[in-house]
């Protein structure tokens, strides 16, 4: 089984509009209201690639109960944590350039810290994966990351992280399967700027180097770069019109373990998330197997260094 944690949900209210003038009423030309964060985009894009999964995290309040209710109604499992403050509410606004202003997180108790994990672990099984992604609560510890991958790992099962900053720094010596920052979250860990997958794939390989098993670094438009010990490759996108690029990144991340957990073949599985994350952003919705399936052949892996199987 494939979980997703989501440990900060949300309700994602989407926004189009013409232009926005500050100070003055502004007329909404489309909108769409839809529970979001990074782990429960994992579990729609998983549901639309016929893979099952089950979302659990923290949700709380009516927002709370929109976002379960919601991810039931589209036939995917959830074992949330209630608590007692609201989930955020997030607005992604499209003025022709993309805006996100991003709620307050809900304190999250130790109560119901101590209940997800008791929760998570006692159903885990040696060949299940978890995904652990997006930003922490500021009430829990940045390291809260790191010590659940450890508990995930001594129950056999893997640990996928799409996280960044401190959370993700302190995650590393926990060994996760695969982390997947993009280049602006590699740039602002390792400290340097990104110039291209070369470099890309030399700083991937410091991540390693602290720990993470597989390294996938998504650079938007300009391809993607996937490292572990041995080997380093760059896969370029396929052509297309950004119509979004919201979940984009939880796509490539879905797309990856989709594959992965059908073929055991991580080369492969790379390409597979690239493309997904591609399609879903040529999309006004997320990926589908048809989407991957008409741009699959139009990405291209190549070796960066090490030797390809």
């Amino acid at each position: 089984m494939i979980y997703t944690v989501t440990l900060n949900p949300s309700i994602d209210y989407f926004v189009k509009t013409d232009g926005l003038m500050e100070g003055d009423i502004n007329l909404v030309n489309e909108q769409s209201i839809v529970a979001g964060g990074k782990g429960i985009n994992v579990s729609k894009v998983l549901k639309n690639l016929g893979v099952e999964s089950i979302a659990t995290g923290f949700v709380g309040g009516f927002t709370g109960d929109f976002v379960e209710t919601s991810l039931k109604n589209a036939e995917i499992g959830t074992r949330f944590i209630r608590v007692e403050e609201n989930t955020r509410i997030n607005i992604k606004l499209n003025t022709g350039k993309e805006t996100e202003i991003n709620g307050i997180s809900p304190s999250i108790p130790a109560s119901a810290l101590e209940q997800l994990e008791e929760q998570l672990l006692a159903n885990l099984e040696p060949t299940d994966f978890v995904v652990l992604a997006g930003s922490l609560p500021s009430s829990l510890p940045k390291d809260f990351y790191g010590q659940l991958i450890t508990s995930i790992r001594e129950k056999g099962a893997q640990a996928i992280l799409d996280s960044k900053g401190k959370p993700l720094q302190e995650a590393l010596a926990h060994q996760p399967f695969l982390i997947k920052p993009n280049h602006h979250e590699l740039s602002d860990l390792v400290g340097a700027a990104i110039h291209g997958p070369q470099e890309a794939a030399a700083y991937g390989k410091q991540l390693v180097a602290q720990g993470a098993q597989h390294v996938l670094v998504s650079m938007a438009g300009d391809g993607a770069v996937f490292v572990s010990k041995d080997l380093a490759l760059f896969a370029n996108v396929p052509q297309g019109i950004l119509k979004n690029s919201v979940g984009a990144g939880d796509s490539v991340v879905a797309g990856f373990l989709a594959h992965y957990t059908g073929h055991k073949n991580v080369l492969e599985a790379f390409k597979y998330g690239v493309t997904a994350g591609s399609a879903s952003a040529f999309s006004t919705g997320f990926c589908t197997v048809k989407d991957i399936d008409r741009y699959l052949p139009e990405v291209t892996v190549n070796l960066i260094e090490g030797e390809q199987e």
